[in-house]
């Protein structure tokens, strides 16, 4: 994205994050406010909240009663005078680093090559000398993500215990890097490495039980699947949060009359009892959600991985391929 169409919101935001971390706003000192954004700006009050949106996600403001919004306590420390590194100082591995801390802070799509220069406080080509481009960078980044997880030289004992440990270490590291889950499609893996350790593992599992190849690997790729699919929307959320300058509560808030037509209406007589019977409301909580899900698809895979094979289903014989 250029300069040019980068939208306002995300612009003034960079200015703000830029004078936190230079130490001009220090941890407790007051933000611009919304009025303040508006009139600083000149930009529309839904623009303004969009601005401290980004900044809130980013863990860089927080709000306080009676005071406003202020640079967080856990914002990061100003680093030391920028200076232009010495090009021999650089190196893939702290290039590789300044683009993670990017992406993790301000999702995907702020990440570009001149990004990384600036943080890493080096002439905007230089990146280029050991990075062919914005592509091969985000699968570097990938794999270095991928590969902050170990698992133990001698695995729990059973395929069960081995496949909850390869999905809980798979959605921790979905949880530390949203951004992974929005890199390919389960049709394209991403034939990197350190990803190649996590489907080790799961096939190291499975294997041994009298499954033929497609199987092992379908049951593979269903974990996989069932993990990114649900860190898919841990990403969205903060892109929603983002764009809309409205939290998740704050959404659900608005949507009130819509519901309160549908459950009126008669037309979803279930929906509408489980609604009514929820009066505290229902809170989506991925990472319960998570847990939830693990255990009966693991217990659906029970039957396949101890029974040896697909076995016979309701719709007729054994899939053959």
């Amino acid at each position: 994205m250029t300069a040019e169409n980068e939208p306002p919101y995300r612009r003034i935001a960079g200015e703000i994050r830029g004078r936190i971390r230079s130490g001009e706003l220090a941890p407790g000192d007051r933000v611009p406010s919304t009025r303040g954004i508006v009139k600083e700006w000149g930009v529309a009050l839904a623009t303004a909240t969009k601005v401290l949106t980004v900044l809130r996600l980013e863990g860089l403001v927080e709000t306080l009663p009676r005071v406003g919004t202020v640079v967080s306590a856990r914002a990061p420390a100003p680093p030391p005078p920028a200076r232009v590194r010495a090009e021999g100082e650089l190196t893939r591995e702290r290039i590789v680093a300044a683009a993670v801390e990017i992406a993790d802070g301000e999702g995907l799509g702020a990440l570009s090559m001149r990004g990384v220069a600036a943080r890493l406080g080096v002439a905007a080509m230089s990146p280029y000398r050991h990075v062919g481009g914005k592509d091969e960078l985000v699968l570097l980044m990938a794999d270095a993500a991928f590969g902050e997880a170990r698992y133990p030289d001698v695995p729990p004992d059973g395929w069960r215990a081995r496949l909850e440990l390869g999905g809980r270490t798979l959605w921790s590291l979905f949880r530390k890097h949203p951004w992974l889950a929005q890199l390919a499609p389960l049709t394209r893996p991403l034939l990197l490495p350190n990803l190649m350790t996590h489907a080790e593992w799961a096939l190291a599992a499975l294997d041994g039980h009298g499954l033929d190849p497609a199987t092992l690997l379908d049951v593979h790729v269903l974990l996989y699947g069932y993990v990114q699919g649900l860190a898919a929307g841990l990403e969205q959320e903060t892109q929603a949060a983002a764009a809309t300058g409205v939290s998740e509560e704050g959404w659900m808030e608005q949507q009130a009359a819509a519901l309160h037509a549908l459950v009126a209406s008669g037309r979803f007589p279930v929906f509408s009892r489980v609604t009514t019977a929820l009066d505290g409301g229902y809170d989506l909580r991925l990472d319960e959600l998570f847990e939830f899900g693990l255990g009966p698809l693991l217990d659906g895979f029970a039957g396949i991985i101890e029974g040896g094979g697909r076995g016979p289903t309701a719709a007729g014989p054994a899939v053959r391929r």
